[in-house]
């Protein structure tokens, strides 16, 4: 079993903010797998499928952003998932440039708060990142308005590229491991 967790804010207010890119990529890829992510279970809606044989999980937490491990934790917990191996998680990025691709195996939350959630839950750091650029907010504005707002045009079109490249490259990960897509993914930008 893999779990591919898309981190984001659950109801329609926070669907088309810059924090939601996780929540946007397991939309897609649901669609791309022909189900729906509708089924409430771990403090989650999941949806349950096969990739080449595979057992997949696809993951959308309903605790909000801050408190994501939990969800996280429940998942791992139950289906005895060995997170370094099993777990990816895709999410926004304020490091990298708006439709900027990432991708990582391990490491520190670097400031997002669903993913420091994610590893004082787990008690590691060691589970796979991709990571959606969604770039830094304007001087004088503040982290979390930026987060919570909304892309601009220009910037909606290079994110919705990168959550396209991200969700294939989930689709690698499970068919040809984490290491093969990042080697196939880290480079690619649509900013």
């Amino acid at each position: 079993m893999i779990a591919i967790v898309g981190l984001g804010n659950p109801g329609p207010k926070y669907d088309a903010t810059r924090h939601n890119v996780g929540f946007w990529a397991i939309d897609g890829l649901a669609k791309t797998l022909q189900v729906s992510v509708t089924k409430s279970k771990f403090q989650s809606l999941v949806a349950e499928c096969r990739v080449d044989g595979e057992s997949v999980l696809l993951v959308k937490p309903q605790t909000f952003m801050n408190l994501s491990g939990l969800a996280v934790a429940e998942v791992v917990n139950f289906y005895k998932l060995r997170p370094e191996d099993d777990v990816i998680v895709v999410y926004d990025d304020m490091d990298f440039r708006p439709g900027q691709l990432k991708l990582r195996a391990q490491g520190s939350a670097g400031g997002h708060n669903g993913i420091k959630s994610i590893i004082a839950q787990l008690g590691t750091e060691a589970f796979c990142r991709v990571r959606v650029g969604i770039g830094r907010p304007a001087p004088g504005l503040d982290v979390i308005g930026h987060v919570l707002g909304k892309f601009p045009k220009e910037e909606l079109q290079k994110v919705e590229k990168a959550v396209e490249a991200a969700q294939e490259a989930l689709m690698v990960s499970v068919k040809k491991g984490f290491a093969h897509a990042m080697n196939q993914f880290n480079q690619v930008s649509f900013s």
